[in-house]
């Protein structure tokens, strides 16, 4: 069962917000994923990023059947250590969330 997400009211630069909206395009995900990954990369870098996340799916459309827990492969399968933004694999970058853009 995927954990439920916390709402937040986040006030940003126009600018900033263009910015984060078009490297979200860039790479398949909404800008609330977008945020949340830069988000937990900065964590990670910081030596703050809590031991126990809700597994997170990979950028990009999930496939029919896929859930929250999985990588856009088979329905329920885990997440793949060394895709990208799964944290401490190589590339700490890929994190994305449920794909509601606010």
């Amino acid at each position: 069962m995927a954990a439920e997400r916390k709402p937040i009211l986040l006030r940003l630069d126009p600018a900033v917000h263009d910015a984060l909206a078009k490297w979200a395009a860039d790479e398949l995900r909404s800008t609330n994923a977008q945020i949340e990954m830069v988000l937990r990369r900065s964590l990670d870098e910081a030596g703050r990023l809590p031991a126990e996340l809700s597994p997170l799916r990979g950028p990009g459309r999930p496939r029919k059947g896929a859930t929250m827990s999985g990588d856009r492969g088979t329905p329920g399968s885990p997440v793949v250590p060394g895709s990208p933004g799964v944290p401490g694999s190589a590339d700490p970058g890929g994190l994305a969330l449920d794909d509601v853009d606010g």
